[in-house]
């Protein structure tokens, strides 16, 4: 699957944020620090979807603030090569 420009996806998903904070956000799962079974977990998923040739099956993270559901969210679909449009509330 081609990866979408890391900059077109997070611009479109988070206008508030500034260039500094997008820097700081890791590209890949294997940057993700932290939360190592989920990783995991989500790295099989998307392996299988890759495999497949089609779409990741659903995938909710839910939780307090700063965990990382967003970076997690962002990750995904730029290894799955997609846009993503993030919404809260």
């Amino acid at each position: 699957m081609e990866n979408l420009d890391r900059d077109a996806v997070e611009e479109t998903s988070r206008p508030e944020e500034s260039a500094s904070e997008l820097a700081l956000r890791p590209d890949s799962l294997k940057d993700f620090v932290g939360q190592s079974r989920v990783k995991e977990q989500i790295g099989l998923l998307l392996k299988a979807a890759k495999e497949r040739g089609s779409s990741a099956d659903h995938i909710l993270l839910s939780g307090p603030p700063g965990l990382g559901k967003t970076t997690l969210a962002m990750i995904v679909a730029a290894e799955m090569g997609t846009p993503i449009r993030v919404t809260s509330g």
